[in-house]
């Protein structure tokens, strides 16, 4: 039996923004799937700071309603992470689409509340086995022209998705999950694959998609929010979970 039949922990959040170090979660869903046996989580949060007007177009959520019906961010937090250490240390696999973000994102929040990393609180304090099919998809199919957008990658390996669904956590999650599968029967090698080698083979994908890209990038004059090769959890999130780092002592992000 593959990975796929078994157990799958899908995993996403809407922001504050793009900032993986210094925006705030405001909503987030872990839906747990096994065959047809579906349980869902969901979360809206109170970020504690205002939600600018262009991140409320995109997932729906206004300072306002953040504040009258969100939870405070450290109860969230903390269920969220357990939820996803309890999965990550039974062996199931996180499914993230673009993981990098939203557990970059994760790590840092932890981290500003005085919560313990999630990789801490792992047995082998390393964040694994995560699934990510953008990764995935640059890796199988990278010469493919186009965007890369979830609703573009459900489009082209034919997942079902309304896509005024999606920017809410819980369908993106879904959309996620159905995406994996999708992309295992066109890719039929992923099937076959150990969830330790495919969660290898991603962070050597990713690694040189983000050199490749950064040198482009660099070419056209950008220096600035350069791609980080280090994946699922980006660098500077890494650090946070090192002796010295935020979790000694739990003081937290000074932001």
């Amino acid at each position: 039996m593959s990975w796929l039949d078994e157990t799958m922990v899908g995993f996403d959040t809407e922001t504050t923004g793009v900032s993986t170090a210094t925006d705030r979660i405001v909503t987030a869903a872990v839906i747990t799937r096994r065959g047809d046996e579906v349980t869902t989580r969901t979360w809206l949060i109170d970020p504690g700071v205002d939600i600018p007007a262009s991140a409320s177009a995109v997932h729906g959520i206004s300072t306002e309603k953040a504040r009258a019906e969100g939870v405070q961010p450290p109860e969230a937090l903390e269920e969220i992470a357990s939820l996803l250490a309890e999965a990550l240390d039974a062996g199931f696999p996180v499914v993230a689409f673009n993981a990098q973000f939203d557990l970059t994102l994760l790590e840092h929040e932890l981290a500003r509340h005085g919560l313990p990393s999630l990789a801490s609180r792992l047995d082998r304090e390393e964040v694994r086995p995560v699934i990510d099919p953008l990764v995935l998809d640059r890796k199988l199919d990278q010469y493919r022209k186009g965007k890369r957008k979830l609703i573009d990658l459900c489009t082209l390996y034919a997942v079902k998705v309304d896509a005024d669904d999606l920017h809410a956590a819980d369908a993106d999650v879904l959309a996620t999950l159905d995406l994996v599968q999708a992309l295992a029967s066109a890719h039929p090698t992923m099937r076959e694959t150990s969830l330790d080698s495919l969660h290898d083979l991603q962070a050597a994908a990713h690694h040189d998609w983000a050199v490749r890209f950064g040198a482009w990038l660099k070419s056209k004059g950008t220096t600035d929010d350069l791609p980080d090769p280090i994946w699922p959890v980006a660098a500077p999130a890494l650090a946070l979970a090192s002796p010295g780092g935020a979790d000694e002592g739990g003081a937290g992000l000074l932001f």
